[in-house]
């Protein structure tokens, strides 16, 4: 089979990419999507905590989720007839003592245009009800949303299809060779030539690189576990995302009265199925019961998903610097949900070497370039 560009990994980052691509130069690529799973999305974007916050990830971070927000609110017509996000807010809450940390916060998002409103203990009980004592300052961002994940992943994948894009699932990439001027890949039992290879493996994207025998560069996959509770009170659908400025948690209301937790954990582990483990369920709750007077009546769920990051924990986005026909679309953290249409325009006009579009224009490529890694 071949192909003109073969894109590894069809979660959020593959699907967007392609979708991106395609809708550039569909007259023009022939493009294939490898998807080791069953069905994409499976390690990463289907575990995800589901929300956009323009301060989630830092002040490097923030520019791709600012230049996000009119495409997931507000998307083509042809791409969804419906935008992805619900308002949700959020708490950036610290204990007594830790002034340096709020400090520290608004300055790095002072000239962002980020909007932050410092509030009290009066501010935050009005919407964190049952908050413990300790808990007397915090950072809101009105304009923190919840993202339906599902729906904006699947609305890719269509819009990708109709374009012409090929997935293939069942597809682990098992070997790369690069021979007369292409790719070979063996995936899933076949065979596939592409002039060009996408590395939107996710976890994986370090492996595929090896592979490949590129520029070497450690994506290190880190274990994240999300729990969800039943409590007594439960939660109510206006409570806003609660984030602890020190990182040492975030929860939020989910249907049904439930929260989601997590303990912000990162734990090294090799790519694969990860699962959460009872310490860091453990500590998500103790964490919980630090912020909150809400009995646990029971955890009704506990998974943990994998996020991925480069040494520098920036993406890394372009061509190999050793490579010209390899396109790094890598170590997205866990912030890949609410960075994909920036990102993914960003890393089209690189790829295609065309004009940008406005939204993606400020942003700062050689931030994300693999040639800060090269040597």
């Amino acid at each position: 089979m071949n192909y003109d560009v073969a894109i590894i990994g069809a979660g959020m980052a593959g699907a967007s990419f392609a979708y991106e691509i395609a809708s550039a130069v569909s007259d023009q690529y022939s493009i294939i999507m490898l998807e080791a799973e069953d069905q994409p999305g499976y390690h990463s974007t289907g575990r995800s905590a589901a929300f956009w916050t323009e301060s989630y990830g830092g002040p490097q971070i923030q520019p791709l989720t600012t230049a996000s927000f009119d495409f997931l609110n507000d998307p083509p017509k042809e791409f969804s007839p419906t935008g992805f996000l619900a308002k949700r807010g959020a708490v950036n809450i610290m204990r007594d003592g830790e002034d340096h940390l709020l400090r520290g916060f608004l300055t790095e998002f002072a000239e962002s245009g980020v909007t932050m409103t410092p509030w009290e203990r009066d501010r935050i009980t009005a919407i964190v009800p049952n908050l413990k004592a300790g808990w007397d300052k915090a950072v809101y961002e009105p304009d923190c949303c919840d993202i339906d994940v599902a729906a904006l992943h699947m609305a890719y994948l269509r819009a990708a299809k109709r374009r012409g894009v090929t997935l293939s699932c069942k597809a682990r990439v098992e070997t790369i060779e690069h021979v007369d001027g292409a790719w070979t890949i063996t995936a899933g039992g076949h065979v596939i030539r592409a002039k060009k290879i996408i590395n939107a493996a996710g976890a994986w994207a370090g492996e595929i690189g090896r592979m490949a025998s590129v520029t070497p560069i450690e994506i290190q996959p880190m274990r994240r576990t999300m729990v969800q509770l039943r409590t007594n009170p439960p939660s109510t659908p206006e409570m806003p995302l609660v984030v602890a400025l020190d990182g040492s948690f975030y929860f939020k209301p989910e249907a049904g009265g439930s929260f989601w937790l997590s303990p912000h954990d990162e734990t090294p582990v090799t790519p694969g199925d990860a699962a959460p483990e009872e310490w860091d369920v453990a500590v998500a709750i103790e964490r919980f019961h630090s912020v909150v007077d809400i009995e646990v009546e029971a955890v009704s769920r506990k998974w943990a998903g994998l996020r991925s990051f480069a040494p520098d924990r920036l993406p890394v986005y372009g061509f190999d610097p050793q490579q010209a026909d390899f396109f790094w679309f890598a170590g997205q953290g866990g912030f890949g949900i609410q960075t994909a249409p920036a990102a993914a325009k960003l890393a089209k006009s690189l790829f295609l070497d065309m004009e940008r579009e406005a939204c993606a224009r400020s942003l700062d490529a050689g931030l994300y370039a693999p040639a800060r890694f090269a040597g």
